[in-house]
């Protein structure tokens, strides 16, 4: 399960990063991973946090996120960015050749070039 939200003012971090909105992503083997966005259009995250259990997640960042609250939306699908609102996913990791920065989206059931 995956919910994401935008924060009421953005947050800096102990590097000077600003977080303007997070995702949790709860995993059975993983636990929670918040991963951390600079901007609030932002498809990939700068940075995560690992988190032992989704409440915790959610205790760090309720009371910063906007009015809208967490948004919940659907698990990646298989080999797809984590990260990514989007089924996207790094071109042929699938075939064990991943070409690392480089990116294909699933639009209406093929995989096809993307960038981001």
């Amino acid at each position: 399960m995956r919910m994401y939200g935008y924060l009421k003012t953005p947050r800096l971090m102990n590097r000077g990063d600003r977080v303007c909105k997070v995702m949790l992503h709860e995993t059975r083997q993983e636990g929670t991973c918040a991963y951390l966005y600079d901007r609030p259009d932002a498809l990939f995250s700068f940075s995560d946090l690992h988190c032992p259990t989704l409440e915790d997640a959610r205790e760090d960042w309720d009371g910063r996120l906007d009015p809208r609250g967490w948004i919940s939306m659907e698990d990646p699908l298989p080999g797809c960015q984590h990260d990514c609102p989007l089924s996207v996913r790094i071109t042929g990791r699938d075939r064990g050749a991943p070409q690392w920065g480089q990116h294909e989206r699933l639009q209406d059931g093929e995989w096809k070039d993307f960038t981001p």
